[in-house]
């Protein structure tokens, strides 16, 4: 199957990438959709992975960045039926390294699929790196 990948907001479907992270993403069932589709509008940089033959959406990178030196990327995923087609490592190329935050401080946070993020330079923090945690 090919899939095309691009950065393009408006081909963003909110029903697919609400549908997930609803029910799929350990990080973002508490969300409401509302909550969703702000996160969505508000983002300094979306990205998407289309089915070619059916332009439905089976994956989805955002991130949040202050468009100068830094960026947070989330809400990364592909779904379950078209993993293994290498498409997770597109994504965040697409959205790390091939687009205008490209020289920019990333952070991310996951308890999963560290193997990827390494191979795009992300590690622990440093000693310059500090977290306050959700209260």
């Amino acid at each position: 199957m090919d899939y095309d990948l691009d950065d393009d907001p408006s081909r963003i479907q909110p029903d697919v990438v609400w549908g997930w992270l609803s029910t799929e993403a350990y990080w973002g069932r508490q969300r409401s959709r509302a909550d969703v589709e702000t996160r969505i509008s508000g983002a300094w940089r979306v990205a998407g992975a289309y089915r070619r033959d059916t332009g439905e959406q089976v994956g989805f990178a955002r991130a949040v960045s202050d468009g100068v030196n830094f960026a947070y990327l989330a809400d990364v995923f592909v779904i379950d039926a078209h993993r293994g087609h290498g498409l997770g490592k597109r994504l965040v190329k697409l959205m790390v390294d091939d687009g205008p935050g490209s020289s920019f401080r990333w952070v991310l946070f996951t308890s999963d699929a560290h193997g990827l993020y390494r191979l795009f330079g992300f590690a622990a923090p440093d000693d310059t790196a500090l977290v306050r945690p959700a209260r």
